[in-house]
């Protein structure tokens, strides 16, 4: 045999159709679509009372819709109050429904070889934002939501890209928890509308 390494890759006895299967995933994918929501009523959008705050989901991966890519939540942010503070891997988009306020990030310095690292910068930055702005959440940044009027909720859309998660990624640090968080509370329309209130 010409190959030298021969005796070495030609070991094993387990066979499986792989690539078959990558191929069936294909063929079956559309019909498996067809299943899936292309559209989301309200009442199909789940509540959470996160560590980051008050989350409606708009789109998530356990939805079971047809969006593949894409996580999006919106959040509440009560009057005079503030999200948690967190840091992941991916970027993150939001856009301001309602409200004024002002975000703060610290960028970190990260450093990917055999092991991650990551470390904050001294650094803090103060952005401010109003209704009909985008906030733009580098990667690995280190960053928190605060409602600047202590008499109206804040309403933030959060988009965030799945793809980090889905490379072994999935980055995700919570550093602080939002004020209003209580895991013995379930979220509806009207617990949300008392938190407004407050």
């Amino acid at each position: 045999m010409a190959w030298g390494e021969f005796k070495a890759w030609s070991q094993g006895m387990l066979s499986q159709p792989l690539y078959q299967h990558l191929l069936d995933d294909a063929t079956e994918k559309p019909a498996r679509d067809q299943e899936r929501k292309k559209t989301v009523k309200p009442h199909e959008m789940p509540w959470e009372m996160s560590r980051q705050g008050l989350l409606k989901h708009l789109i998530n991966e356990e939805m079971n819709t047809r969006m593949d890519t894409v996580d999006v939540y919106m959040q509440i942010i009560p009057p005079g109050s503030r999200s948690g503070k967190h840091r992941h891997l991916a970027e993150e988009c939001l856009y301001v429904l309602e409200g004024e306020g002002y975000d703060l990030h610290q960028d970190c310095d990260v450093e990917i070889t055999d092991e991650y690292f990551w470390k904050p910068q001294e650094e803090v930055q103060k952005f401010e934002w109003e209704a009909g702005d985008i906030i733009y959440i580098p990667p690995n940044t280190i960053h928190q939501h605060f409602n600047a009027n202590p008499d109206k909720p804040v309403r933030l859309i959060s988009a965030i890209n799945r793809i980090y998660k889905h490379c072994g990624l999935n980055d995700l640090e919570q550093i602080e928890d939002a004020p209003e968080y209580d895991p013995s509370v379930e979220l509806n329309a009207e617990v949300i509308a008392r938190y407004l209130k407050k």
